[in-house]
């Protein structure tokens, strides 16, 4: 008779137990590290530890790296600057003194700043009261500029007809030097100040309309469609889609227009005269005093280099994830 014996779902099945065989180890044979340690509580335990010490770094080794990180980011501008001045000390040394040595300006530089704000007159003033009054004239023909530039930026990528419209005078004109435009300045406004405000606004607004414009366009056409099907207004569609995407490229636009209109006061107020970093640097050629043209170099360089890191640091921050990388 043939018996059958039915196992539940959850019943183990009973297996034949296996045939002894060549390839397993003996009973009494060695195992391996692992299973050593692995055959105990205790021994797992004892592995898990020296696994988590082996995966935290030693505070030697975390200091060397922090410290390698620290020069690599140190060293390089300081042999940059060390160059710079390097070559200089030999420029000096070859046209024998017409060129003044990185010590003698240095000497120069400490009585310059001993007292930048010092009044003598109309035209002779301390460098921080011509920075001041650079950076013054700067701030009003950017300020103007913005005004025009960013609205006039969403108009023109917004609407393709003005596009299309204005996509030629901005071709045409971009590309004009802005010290041509400061003779214009002077016949209209009959005045230096107003004559480099101009030039400044002039210089300022062409980066700011064709990277607001740029960024308009570029906003996701589904964007555009979910808010032609919720029916929204122009105004919820350039403050709720537009302004939010766009704001990247509109604060590039502005860190492109202050670079240049940092560039061009200067040339404008040697041409136009005045109290200014320009006009400045023009006095002390015409009483050969290479030593603050030197100095004034240098100035201009740095706030220059401070305008543009603190527009680098509010574009990243108002700048999303997805753009930055």
């Amino acid at each position: 008779m043939v018996s059958a014996v039915f196992h539940g779902p959850f019943d183990a099945p009973t297996l034949p137990a296996p045939a002894p065989s060549a390839s397993l180890p003996p009973h009494n044979a060695p195992t391996s590290v692992a299973e050593k340690d692995h055959s105990t509580p205790g021994s797992m335990q004892k592995s898990l530890r020296n696994d988590e010490t082996k995966a935290t770094p030693a505070p030697g080794n975390d200091w060397r790296g922090k410290s390698r990180d620290f020069w690599s980011a140190v060293l390089p501008p300081v042999m940059g600057l060390a160059l710079l001045v390097g070559l200089w000390a030999l420029v000096s040394i070859v046209t024998k003194g017409s060129i003044p040595s990185p010590t003698d300006t240095w000497k120069q530089a400490l009585d310059v700043f001993a007292d930048p704000f010092y009044r003598k007159g109309p035209n002779d003033q301390g460098v921080g009261w011509n920075v001041l009054m650079s950076l013054q004239r700067v701030a009003v023909g950017f300020g103007l500029a913005a005004l025009v530039g960013i609205p006039a930026g969403f108009a023109i990528g917004r609407f393709e007809f003005l596009s299309r419209m204005f996509n030629p005078l901005i071709s045409l004109l971009r590309p004009v030097s802005p010290l041509a435009w400061l003779p214009i300045g002077l016949l209209v406004f009959k005045g230096a100040n107003p004559a480099a405000i101009w030039t400044i606004f002039i210089c300022s607004i062409w980066p700011m309309i064709i990277n607001t414009a740029v960024g308009v366009q570029r906003v996701p056409q589904d964007y555009m469609n979910v808010a032609r099907v919720l029916n929204l207004s122009e105004w919820k569609i350039l403050t709720k889609i537009l302004f939010p995407s766009v704001l990247p490229y509109m604060l590039t636009g502005v860190r492109l227009a202050v670079g240049t209109a940092w560039l061009v006061i200067v040339a404008a107020e040697m041409l136009t005269g005045g109290v200014g970093i320009g006009f400045w640097v023009w006095d002390e050629w015409n009483n050969l005093n290479v030593k603050n043209i030197i100095i004034a170099i240098f100035v201009i360089g740095i706030v220059g280099l401070i305008l543009e890191y603190a527009l680098i640091k509010i574009a990243t921050a108002f700048t999303f994830e997805e753009v930055k990388s």
